[in-house]
């Protein structure tokens, strides 16, 4: 049995830096190209941020089901621009259901599970947040190292600001609240926090009493 975490990414060239965050929580990365469209310049952009993430990245030949699609010549494209090696890429169609079971195969496969130690001092990557106005700011977040759970107090290790954690919890896809998060776990942590700017992209969540 196998669980996973996705992060999809936006694909558009003016979210570059949001991806670039996103994708430093990850271990791998599927790289969905258009069967009839092929590679475009916010392909290459993407795959490059992963591949210099150290990411594993496979090719997955999506939209096959489409009139226009051709994708064998998108298969040689992905090898002779990008120079991934798509012998093995999966032929899909998101819309109708084709090779997701391939797809997910190919992750069990290709993509090494998260490393890190849960009795190791916490550890958290925020990726993502945004602001609810009954919750206040919730922080999307990568657990390196360690455990949090309601009511531990945490720092923000760039601004030093400490709170108290009111929820955690995972996106199945909605979001859907847990006693904890452990390592390799990407979720949500709400903390009272009352300003966006209290929780940085990149910045790494720890404990107050135990710090990284």
């Amino acid at each position: 049995e196998y669980i996973f975490n996705l992060i999809d990414t936006p694909g558009h060239v003016d979210f570059n830096y949001e991806v670039s965050r996103s994708l430093a929580a990850c271990e791998g990365a599927i790289l969905v190209v258009d069967a009839a469209q092929g590679i475009e310049a916010q392909t290459l952009a993407n795959v490059y941020l992963a591949l210099d993430h150290n990411l594993d990245v496979f090719p997955v030949i999506n939209k096959i089901d489409l009139p226009s699609a051709d994708p064998e010549r998108v298969r040689q494209e992905v090898e002779d621009v990008i120079g991934l090696d798509a012998s093995e890429a999966v032929l899909a169609s998101a819309k109708a259901g084709i090779g997701i079971e391939e797809i997910l195969e190919q992750i069990v496969e290709k993509v090494p599970a998260p490393s890190g130690d849960s009795e190791e001092p916490l550890q958290c990557m925020i990726f993502d947040s945004l602001y609810d106005p009954y919750r206040g700011v919730i922080a999307y977040i990568r657990v390196v190292n360690g455990t949090v759970k309601v009511g531990d107090k945490v720092r923000m290790m760039a601004t030093g600001k400490e709170f108290e954690v009111t929820e955690v919890g995972v996106f199945t896809p909605k979001t859907t609240q847990r006693d904890e998060l452990t390592v390799g776990d990407v979720g949500f942590l709400a903390a009272s926090i009352k300003n966006v700017g209290d929780t940085r992209v990149g910045d790494t969540i720890t404990h107050a009493k135990r710090p990284a």
